[in-house]
């Protein structure tokens, strides 16, 4: 085997690392938005929490030698300790011969950006199984329908706008995103109600993502599409039949602790990808990708859900 280079000698690969931070994670769509990155420089904190108080009319009117009065903006609740994931991608060195013959081939970074997409998937499912918990929410931010939206006679716009009412009541702000399992936006594209609201004929059917967030007012509509495999039933949605709405803070706001539904508290300068190494018994050069993080809903009241929005 030939010797090792500059880059291979390295405690951590800064160009495949790159590739790591830069790939932007495809396959957590969802936990991008709802549970969008912080980053942290310690593996263990406290969680910075929103309450009313934060919203409080302040009379800042000082008179002559009076103090000045303070306020603070959230609160200490519970801590994050930051779970590690490490993975490695392999690449035989079969592969890798094959590879050199044919020009624009670079085996270590598909090997990182597969390992990638698995690491996102755990997340996408961590996120998901957060945020479809019905006891994650307090009484009034949710909600099982009794009239679902795949039945004519439903009414979704009635139904979210009654939800946005409801967060808005415990935040002082409407919620900005919905997200929406694959079942559940295939009626709502579909369903007599929202072709009603399109302007032309020619608009319709089906309505369009984007349509559908202009015609319930959100700033975004995401579809939950990530899937996971088990041998007993096959590939299953991770998002299910549900909708969750949710309060989400632009990037420049929440990472300044800013209120929001949830985060994922991220070690800084995460992912890396360490030093390849080679084995020689498979035969099979080893790419490790890690990072550390811990995806926490942080504010239930700014989000709410919809269990089986569809049959």
């Amino acid at each position: 085997m030939s010797q090792q280079t500059t880059s291979q000698a390295r405690v951590v690969d800064p160009i495949l690392t790159a590739v790591a931070r830069g790939y932007g994670r495809p396959s957590a769509r969802v936990a991008n938005v709802l549970f969008p990155i912080v980053p942290v420089n310690v593996r263990a904190g406290t969680i910075l929490v929103f309450g009313p108080d934060s919203f409080r009319l302040v009379n800042s009117a000082r008179a002559p030698g009076a103090n000045t009065k303070r306020v603070q903006f959230g609160y200490s609740s519970g801590k994050y300790s930051l779970v590690d994931h490490r993975l490695e991608g392999a690449v035989p060195i079969e592969n890798e011969e094959e590879a050199a013959a044919v020009p624009g081939i670079d085996l270590g970074q598909h090997a990182v950006n597969a390992v990638q997409d698995v690491m996102g998937n755990e997340r996408e499912k961590q996120a998901a199984d957060l945020a479809r918990n019905p006891a994650n929410y307090p009484t009034g931010n949710k909600v099982t329908l009794a009239t679902k939206w795949d039945n004519s006679s439903s009414d979704p716009f009635e139904d979210i706008n009654d939800a946005k009412s409801a967060v808005r009541s415990k935040i002082g702000r409407r919620p900005n995103v919905l997200t929406l399992g694959p079942d559940v936006l295939t009626a709502l594209r579909s369903h007599p109600k929202v072709l009603d609201r399109l302007s032309t004929a020619t608009d319709r059917p089906p309505a369009t993502i984007e349509q559908l967030a202009r015609l319930f007012e959100l700033d975004r509509i995401i579809e939950g599409e990530s899937t996971y495999y088990e041998d007993a039933s096959g590939f299953t949605d991770m998002w299910g039949k549900d909708a969750i709405l949710a309060y989400v803070t632009p990037a420049s706001v929440q990472q300044r602790g800013a209120p929001n539904f949830g985060y994922t508290y991220q070690l800084e300068d995460r992912p890396v990808v360490e030093e390849p190494y080679f084995e020689r018994n498979p035969q099979t050069w080893f790419y490790p990708v890690a990072d550390a993080y811990q995806p926490l809903l942080v504010g239930a009241t700014a989000g709410f859900l919809f269990t089986g929005a569809v049959s």
